[in-house]
Formats: C-alpha cells, sequence, structure tokens
C-alpha cells in the first residue's frame, strides 16, 4: 500500500470505503465550491416540467392549467437544487415554499414535490435535518390547509376538499422521504466511521514500522559505532608506542564500519521497495558468535552457555538484537571486561540472560539511552518481557523472556 492509498484510507477502486460516487455528490463531497450538479439538474427540470405537464393535462378540469407562472414557479424550484450543497438549508426552505405557492395556485399535483425531496435528501446528508424536516411540516401544513380549508378561496373555482386516499398518498410520499434521507444520512456516517478507523489504524501501522526501523537503525549503528569507538580510543592510544596494535585497532574499526554499512543499506532497501524479500538473511541468534568475535576485538570477553535454539523469524532476529543491545551497553557502560550469556528453552519459552560483573563507568560513548527502551519495545511487541538492572553482588543484568514457538530443533552449542 502507497503513501496515497494510506491517506485515501484503502486501496485503489475501494470507493465502497467512502460511499459510492453518487453519495459523496449527494452529501456534497465532491463538488468542490466551484462546480454545482448542472447534470442531474438539469435532468431534473426536464422531468419536472415533463411530468407537470402531463399532469395538468390528466387532471385538467378538476386542477387550473399550467400557465407561464406555474412554468417560472417550477423553474425557480429546480433551477434553487443547483445550490443544494452550498446552502442546503436555503435550498430546502425555498423549495418548500415554491411548492406551496404552485400547490396553492391551484396547479396540478406531479413533480414539483419531487425538487422538495431532493432538497430534503440533501439536507439532510449534509447534517441540517432539523431544518430539512422543519421545511417539510411547513409544505405538509401548507397542504392540509389549502386541501381542506382554504380551497373554498383559492383557484380553481369550485374545487372540492381533498378526499382521504389523497392524503394517504401524500402523507406515504412524506414517510418515503424521511426513510430514505435517514437511511443515506445513517450510511454516510457510518462510511465516515470506517474511514476515520482505517486512517487510525493506517496511522498505527505507520508508527509500528517507524519505530521497528529507528529500533533497528539503533541496533545496528549503536554496536558497531561503539565498537568503533573503543578501537578508535585505542588506536589513538597506541599509534606512536606500538603501531601494529594500532593497524589492527584500524582493521577492527574497517570490518565493523563495513558491516554497519551493510546492515543499514538492508534497512534502507526495505524502506526503498517495501515488501521485496531482503538481499541479506535476516540476523538470529546463529550469527551469536560474529557477535562475541566483535565483542572481543571491543576488548570485551563474553561467555555463552546453551545452545541457541532454532526460533520463528521475529523472535530470533529480536533475541539477536537484544544480545547485541546488552553487549554493546557492557561495552559502554561497564569497567568489567567479562560478560556472560545464557540461554534457555523450557517449552515454548526462551530466557535469555546477559550479565557482566561491573562497575559502571558512566560513559555514555555517545549513546541516545534508547537501548533498554528499545529491547522492552521488542519484547513487547512478540508478547514477552525484559528486566534489566544491577544485580545485587554488583554488574548489571538483561533477563529477556520471549515466547519461542512450538518447534524444539536446536541450532549449533555456542
Amino acid at each position: 500500500m502507497d503513501v496515497e492509498q494510506v491517506r485515501a484510507g484503502g486501496g485503489p477502486g475501494q470507493w465502497w470505503g467512502h460511499g459510492p460516487p453518487w453519495m459523496r455528490r449527494w452529501a456534497g463531497e465532491e463538488p468542490d465550491g466551484r462546480r454545482r450538479p448542472w447534470r442531474s439538474t438539469l435532468l431534473l427540470t426536464v422531468f419536472v416540467l415533463a411530468g407537470s405537464t402531463f399532469a395538468a393535462h390528466v387532471q385538467e378540469g378538476e386542477r387550473a392549467d399550467l400557465d407561464p407562472f406555474a412554468r417560472v414557479l417550477l423553474l425557480i424550484a429546480c433551477g434553487l437544487l443547483l445550490w443544494r450543497h452550498r446552502y442546503p438549508v436555503a435550498v430546502v426552505f425555498g423549495t418548500a415554499v415554491t411548492a406551496a405557492l404552485y400547490l396553492g395556485a391551484g396547479y396540478a399535483y406531479g413533480p414539483v414535490f419531487f425538487t422538495v425531496a431532493v432538497a430534503c435528501f440533501a439536507a439532510v446528508v449534509a447534517g441540517h435535518r432539523e431544518a430539512a424536516w422543519t421545511a417539510l411540516g411547513l409544505l405538509c401544513a401548507v397542504h392540509l390547509l389549502v386541501a381542506h380549508w382554504l380551497y373554498r378561496w383559492l383557484p380553481p373555482s369550485g374545487d372540492a376538499p381533498a378526499s382521504f386516499g389523497q392524503e394517504l398518498v401524500v402523507t406515504g410520499w412524506v414517510v418515503a422521504i424521511v426513510a430514505v434521507a435517514e437511511l443515506a444520512r445513517v450510511r454516510r456516517e457510518q462510511w465516515a466511521r470506517e474511514r476515520a478507523e482505517r486512517a487510525q489504524a493506517a496511522r498505527r501501522r505507520a508508527d509500528e514500522e517507524r519505530l521497528r526501523i529507528a529500533r533497528e537503525l539503533h541496533d545496528v549503528l549503536a554496536h558497531s559505532l561503539s565498537v568503533i569507538h573503543v578501537q578508535a580510543g585505542v588506536g589513538l592510544a597506541l599509534l606512536d608506542a606500538d603501531p601494529e596494535q594500532a593497524r589492527t585497532a584500524l582493521t577492527t574499526i574497517k570490518s565493523a564500519s563495513k558491516e554497519a554499512l551493510g546492515e543499514v543499506r538492508q534497512v534502507l532497501d526495505s524502506l526503498r521497495t517495501p515488501g521485496d524479500a531482503p538481499r541479506a538473511p535476516v540476523p538470529g541468534l546463529d550469527r551469536l558468535p560474529e557477535l562475541v568475535e566483535q565483542a572481543a576485538r571491543a576488548g570485551l570477553t563474553v561467555q555463552v552457555e546453551g545452545q541457541a535454539p532454532r526460533l520463528p523469524p521475529g523472535t530470533d532476529l529480536a533475541a539477536f538484537r537484544i544480545v547485541q543491545e546488552a553487549l554493546t551497553n557492557v561495552v559502554r557502560h561497564s569497567g568489567s571486561r567479562h560478560a556472560r550469556v545464557r540461554l534457555d528453552r523450557a517449552g515454548g519459552t526462551l530466557r535469555l540472560r546477559i550479565d557482566d560483573d561491573g562497575p559502571a563507568t558512566g560513559a555514555d560513548a555517545g549513546g541516545s539511552g534508547n537501548g533498554l527502551a528499545g529491547m522492552r519495545e521488542r519484547a513487547a511487541a512478540l508478547g514477552g518481557t525484559i528486566e534489566a538492572g544491577p544485580r545485587p553482588d554488583g554488574g548489571f543484568r538483561v533477563l529477556a523472556v520471549l515466547p519461542a514457538g512450538a518447534t524444539e530443533e536446536t541450532g549449533e552449542n555456542q
């Protein structure tokens, strides 16, 4: 999923997450203030004019004939719909008043009421429910007054009160408008919630990926730069007194920097081509001898106890990075030149214990202080735990408990 899809909250073509295009147009989301719904309004205008002409022909003798004033009212009611997205409240009241004038003038019952329905629908979907129902209620009140009381003084002459069947038809139309508009409003709110949830999930995934990359870079760079820092100090101190030892320190710096560049390049490649298989194997406990060798070049003797079990890739990487960070902290912060790494597997649990004899030196070697936090994040992401702190007899201990999966196969004794 690329950046544009994350921002949109879904993949290509997934319009149903935001509502179909016609619903976004009804809701006023697609028109950007410079475009108006010309096509739909033009089609509705043709329908209203043609339907009203047909209704006048069918109701000839019962209602007044369509004259220029009636057609002007029809055009006004339809024309107002061009602004139904920008000014939904004004449009719904405007169409209701226009339809009331049309009804009071005694013209034929017909599609003019569709303009009120469309305006009411747009207002409800846009969130102006009270205005829509008020306008619709006023129109219904005018209809009742005209149909059962004012008809005596309004055209056409000799008109009779409306029948009970006609009132049922009007009531049915009102109920239909209310039901459809409310259904559209509820569905739109549901789409909005789903879109917000997808956006939040995308942000959460992005944050998790950012933290993962930050942990990887921190662990790679902190370990390698700590070795480089120590060896650079050795090289500077022995440059004149023992050139051969200084050469060995420079060789160690070259090796550590080359390895760090390779691992950083692997992390950056995963950013450039997300989803592709890594070019180099993901580090795991099978590379524990390399850590021991690197620590030895930095002047730290590491004793490994136990066997490295075969683990799921995620757990294997986390275990390797925890040991790497713990040894890096010994190089940085401990006066001890000896550390012990113990691996114990019991059932589906792997216990990693890294000890040094101290004492703490107080030197940070340029560290950021995020090592322990990164280890805890790695363990928590797998459902494991990390305990780190001074030992009662001196020194420092890191104890990690990680889920090891169901496999019982183990690697070579380290």
